[in-house]
């Protein structure tokens, strides 16, 4: 503002001098000639005056803090884990076939039920089997009879021992028939051997089956899916890290289905293969995880968590909050005069609400820039308001949206 006085003043001086310089040249040349050539003069004195005024430097404001979301670093137990894809297997999946031949006669069963061990399934005409039973009982108690007239005979000399080992061996041969008699109407009523859901029947009542351990029909299968098994594989890379924490107390998998929102149920790791498979590279595994809701269906896909362990008291802050640049990963830390920081960090897994572990780099409680990084620069002066918040009103004190520090 000095400058600019001085200029006017100099200005009016200039403006008196001139007047008395025309005065005494219009007196002398003629008022019209001063006149054009003041006219000119006068021009160019204002435009000298306008480029003086104009390259004075004027003042800088500070620029206005930038609004960016922040939010807190907080602590918290989380797991260490790798995710992958499986598929859910029965625990038992049993193939109900005829162990006798013959003509389906009932069903006793509903296709999908739910079924006890013993219950029974269905049967099969049984008549062929109850004569069969009736004479090899018939038979047996001839055989005994016969027997018991030999032992007496014996006693007396009257028979040779010959006579009663033939007689013994007939009554045993026939006492075994009658019980394979047995068993093989007791296979009439076909029962199921294990709790679980039936699948849907392959013959209906009427139709003739034939019967055999290795040849019998194949009626119906059965399975049973509480607990259930789920089948996964871990990459040979990630076994290193799989061995260090196998056995354990932390050790879990989770396994949740995709199309459901009820949320991952927690097992046991079951099984790990003792060989990587060649061609994937990759290593077997099985979970087996308790399903009394039935949650989770054979042949299922799904999405599984092995659990190795615990981390407690581990740094968390939301994932965008880390951004990359070519010295690596850094967070913008807001410090207490609310200018930022870029602070190096070492990030480490994301886990579960789009949360990221920071491994190395920032402490509990820091307040770090969570939208809003593009603006930034180290020592920019930052309006923070808080994650969810309602937006800063554009008068409002930037400490004001933080609170109380």
């Amino acid at each position: 503002m000095k400058n600019v006085d001085e200029l006017k003043g100099a200005t009016r001086e200039v403006v008196t001098a001139t007047r008395e310089v025309v005065d005494q040249l219009g007196q002398r040349y003629g008022r019209r000639r001063v006149y054009i050539a003041g006219g000119i003069i006068a021009f160019f004195l204002v435009l000298i005056l306008f480029r003086l005024v104009s390259s004075i430097p004027k003042k800088q404001l500070p620029p206005p803090p930038r609004p960016v979301v922040v939010t807190k670093v907080i602590t918290k137990d989380v797991p260490r884990y790798l995710d992958e894809i499986g598929t859910c297997t029965a625990i038992e999946s049993v193939q109900i076939q005829a162990q006798v031949g013959g003509q389906i006669t009932a069903r006793l069963f509903q296709d999908g039920a739910d079924v006890k061990k013993g219950d029974p399934l269905f049967t099969i005409d049984s008549r062929p089997y109850q004569a069969a039973l009736d004479q090899a009982k018939a038979q047996a108690a001839l055989d005994q009879v016969t027997l018991k007239r030999q032992q007496e005979l014996r006693a007396r000399n009257v028979n040779s021992p010959q006579d009663i080992d033939t007689a013994e061996a007939n009554a045993r041969k026939s006492a075994a028939a009658a019980a394979a008699a047995q068993v093989n109407l007791d296979y009439c009523s076909i029962r199921s051997p294990i709790d679980g859901r039936a699948g849907l029947r392959v013959v209906d009542v009427g139709n003739v089956v034939s019967g055999g351990n290795a040849g019998g029909t194949i009626l119906l299968t059965i399975e049973k899916f509480d607990p259930i098994y789920t089948d996964f594989s871990i990459a040979e890379n990630d076994m290193a890290q799989v061995r260090r924490y196998l056995g354990g107390p932390n050790v879990k998998v989770q396994t949740d289905s995709p199309d459901d929102n009820t949320g991952p149920l927690t097992g046991d790791l079951y099984f790990i293969d003792n060989a990587v498979q060649p061609g994937s590279g990759t290593v077997k595994a099985r979970g087996i995880t308790p399903n009394p809701n039935r949650v989770l269906w054979p042949g299922e896909f799904v999405r599984v968590r092995l659990i190795l362990d615990q981390l407690s008291g581990a740094k968390l802050v939301p994932s965008q909050t880390v951004q990359i640049s070519q010295q690596g990963p850094f967070v913008f830390v807001v410090k207490p005069d609310n200018t930022v920081e870029q602070r190096t960090v070492k990030p480490g897994q994301r886990q579960d609400g789009d949360m990221m572990v920071i491994e190395d780099g920032l402490k509990p409680g820091e307040t770090v820039v969570v939208n809003g990084q593009l603006a930034l620069a180290p020592g920019v002066k930052v309006a923070p308001q808080p994650t969810n918040a309602p937006p800063t009103p554009a008068n409002a004190s930037p400490t004001s949206a933080l609170g109380s520090k």
